[in-house]
């Protein structure tokens, strides 16, 4: 596995909302991100920035997309050696191909798709010279959790351990909930997966966590900025805090803050 060829590893974050000048506004009074424009196609398109480093972007949710039903929402990408490769085994396996495999000039090559279970996610390769940043723990500031809610978890497991050679780490049983499994690569723990329950809307869905100083100070933030605080603070094992929340155009995200926390 090389520098170019960190199978399995997320790599990147988009926003697609139908307002981005207000969701950069959010973001950036919330989290303190940097923004930056992308001069590199037709379509408007901002980067994230986060301790100098760029992470993701944000764009306007594409017209077929609102059509179809699609709320705004962050999509994370997995880096894979081949997109289209991927995106053809995913097929394979009983997953679906939401965008094709795409070049982007000077970039590299992407594909949105979606597991088994109807959870979206994109994978990604660069072209030759666009390396990615060393690989570390999340600073504040970066996504430093991956969760998916899903309808069977085991059955995802398996999709995404054939995808991109995820291992289990540790599970946690929660009760009538069922098993929190946790999944990493490289002996570093990147989320967890686990089945929603009934009163959880939508379908299975990937909610990213982005890492901050104060959970609880980042919660009263989120209300005043114009979001919504849907679940939390509240703290999880190892004395971590969280809250699931809700930008003001709908997408939702999370928030982490570690142990010890002022």
């Amino acid at each position: 596995m090389t520098a170019r060829d960190p199978l399995g590893r997320f790599v990147w974050y988009d926003l697609m909302t139908t307002d981005p000048d207000k969701a950069m506004a959010f973001y950036t009074q919330l989290v303190g991100w940097g923004t930056k424009p992308w001069e590199g196609g037709d379509t408007p398109y901002t980067l994230w920035t986060a301790n100098g480093v760029t992470i993701g972007g944000v764009m306007h949710l594409p017209e077929d997309a609102v059509k179809g039903g699609a709320p705004p929402h962050w999509l994370g990408y997995v880096a894979v050696p081949d997109p289209a490769a991927a995106a053809a085994k995913v097929r394979e396996m009983g997953g679906g191909i939401l965008h094709p495999a795409t070049e982007i000039p000077s970039a590299g090559s992407f594909a949105v798709l979606c597991d088994p279970q109807g959870a979206a996610f994109a994978v990604y390769a660069p072209t030759e010279g666009n390396d990615y940043p060393p690989e570390a723990t999340a600073r504040v500031g970066e996504v430093s959790w991956r969760e998916l809610a899903t309808t069977d978890h085991a059955a995802a497991f398996r999709f995404y351990n054939t995808m991109f050679k995820w291992d289990k780490t540790e599970s946690m049983d929660l009760g009538e909930m069922g098993i929190y499994q946790m999944f990493g690569r490289a002996g570093m723990t990147l989320g967890a997966m686990f089945n929603k329950p009934a009163e959880m809307p939508g379908p299975p869905f990937w909610l990213y966590y982005i890492r901050v100083e104060n959970a609880d100070h980042t919660a009263e933030r989120v209300k005043q900025l114009g979001g919504q605080v849907l679940n939390g603070p509240m703290d999880v094992p190892g004395g971590d805090r969280v809250a699931q929340c809700m930008d003001p155009q709908g997408a939702a995200f999370a928030i982490h803050s570690s142990a010890p926390y002022s």
